[in-house]
This record gives structure tokens, C-alpha cells and sequence, in this order.
């Protein structure tokens, strides 16, 4: 660690979703009470949105959240990480619904677990590239 200066190249916005796809797992981070809280989630990138299975959907459906993702090697000091930010709405529809519940296992067996899609308003990726 602590070798050859680094500086945060700024990635498109596809390469962003298309990374933020590739990653195992993420965080959604919303507010309880006007505090934040982050929560580690098993997602997917769909149609550009984030879709989540998660047991806060309570605190998150129809609220503006972020979410967050990346793949930093903290040897080579290289990687990447993408932060989007958007609405959370509930997916509702049965098919949808039944799709993604087949596709994306919730890390904690939790009653309450909903399906979320996070529709990205802001998305912001960078990469961390050599400085010379």
C-alpha cells in the first residue's frame, strides 16, 4: 500500500451500470428518522434501474436513496465504484414480482422482504487510474 499516486477517472454512465451489474453485491442507503442507514443487498442492473430484494422496503418505497457498489483491490490500489441515485418504488406486478424473487436471494431470511427498483436519476462512477 501506498504506492504510485492514484487520481479518480470519471466513467460513462453506461460503464457505470454495466460495472454496478458485475458487482455481487451492494448498499442501499436510505433514512430512518432523518438518519442514514446502509444496508448490504444482492442486486441486479434491469433496464438501466437497480433492483433489490431487501426487508426495508417499508423505510425505502417511494423515497429518494442511493446506492452503492464497487471492486477496490486494496493492494493494487486499483478499481472502481458507482454510486446511482434515484426513487425506490416497489415492483409490484406478480410476474415481476415472481422473476425477480427467482433471480436474487436476499442475504438474511427476514420476514418482509420486498422486491425494489431503483430508478437512477443521478449516476455516478469513477475508476481509480495511475496519476503519470
Amino acid at each position: 500500500m501506498g504506492g504510485l499516486p492514484r487520481r479518480l477517472a470519471e466513467l460513462t454512465r453506461p460503464e457505470s451500470l454495466r460495472l454496478l451489474g458485475s458487482a455481487p453485491f451492494g448498499r442501499i442507503v436510505y433514512t430512518i428518522r432523518a438518519l442514514p442507514a446502509i444496508v448490504p443487498v444482492r442486486h441486479l442492473v434491469d433496464n438501466d434501474m437497480i433492483v433489490i430484494r431487501t426487508h426495508v422496503g417499508a423505510d425505502c418505497a417511494g423515497a429518494v436513496v442511493a446506492f452503492q457498489a464497487d471492486d477496490i483491490d486494496p493492494v493494487a490500489e486499483s478499481g472502481w465504484s458507482v454510486t446511482v441515485t434515484g426513487v425506490a418504488r416497489r415492483v409490484v406486478a406478480p410476474d415481476e414480482t415472481a422473476h425477480y424473487e427467482s433471480v436474487l436471494a436476499p442475504f438474511v431470511d427476514m420476514p418482509n422482504v420486498e422486491v425494489l427498483r431503483i430508478y437512477p436519476e443521478l449516476v455516478e462512477g469513477y475508476e481509480l487510474v495511475s496519476a503519470t
